[in-house]
């Protein structure tokens, strides 16, 4: 670990586009990380209110310098959510030229939500994106969506709607998988450390960050010891 990691978690609806009903009842979380040095910053998941984002990172000066997108859906990238129509990466794109971090088998799901195509960069489970001298692993975790990706950096684990720390990814949406999420939390996730900080894409619970030791051993979604008693409860 160094001492140049930037790193802020922001909640919709408090920290960020306060006074928008979706985002204060969605509860996202929107991560900012970056390279003190270099004062580059990568933006995971921006939604809600871009510019609210935008000014952050100015007041700490930084400059946004990427976005890492945890998955497709609205509510972290923009689109249309249950006919409401939340700004995104489309709308970051019109202020600061950028390339969009995706994984590639969620690249056309991407577009399809968003409008976005030529900026997407498409990776692959294990790729490091770097940031000044900081290094963020892509690790993907497919279950809540297809191309959903978890990222590593520094003892923290940014998990999107792949894990909450009571709880995980609903698996009864169209392009989830069950199976996979259950391969995706025992398997994938195996690697990091329980010393992790687990950070996740929602505020589901009290806390906004847990050890990932203490999620294993109180999370119920790690209680099922095999495949088909985790079926059992979400297939």
């Amino acid at each position: 670990m160094t001492d140049r990691l930037y790193f802020r978690q922001l909640l919709s609806g408090k920290d960020f586009a306060d006074g928008n009903d979706v985002a204060e009842q969605m509860l996202n979380f929107t991560y900012l990380i970056g390279d003190l040095e270099t004062r580059e910053a990568l933006i995971v998941d921006p939604a809600y209110r871009v510019s609210d984002l935008l000014h952050a990172l100015r007041e700490d000066d930084m400059r946004p310098v990427g976005v890492l997108a945890t998955h497709f859906h609205a509510d972290h990238v923009g689109g249309n959510l249950f006919g409401h129509d939340i700004e995104g990466i489309a709308q970051l794109l019109d202020t600061v030229n950028v390339p969009i971090h995706v994984h590639a088998d969620e690249r056309e799901l991407m577009t399809a939500t968003t409008g976005v195509s030529s900026e997407l960069v498409a990776h692959h489970s294990s790729d490091v994106v770097r940031v000044g001298a900081i290094a963020v692993e892509l690790i993907h975790t497919p279950g809540h969506t297809p191309g959903s990706q978890c990222f590593l950096v520094e003892g923290r684990l940014v998990s999107g709607d792949t894990l909450f720390l009571e709880g995980c990814g609903r698996t009864d949406f169209p392009y989830s998988d069950a199976t996979q999420m259950y391969e995706s939390l025992t398997q994938r996730l195996a690697k990091v450390p329980d010393s992790t900080l687990l950070f996740p894409g929602h505020r589901y619970s009290p806390a906004g960050s847990q050890a990932m030791g203490e999620t294993r051993e109180k999370n119920w979604v790690f209680k099922p010891d095999s495949l088909e008693q985790w079926l059992g409860i979400f297939a």
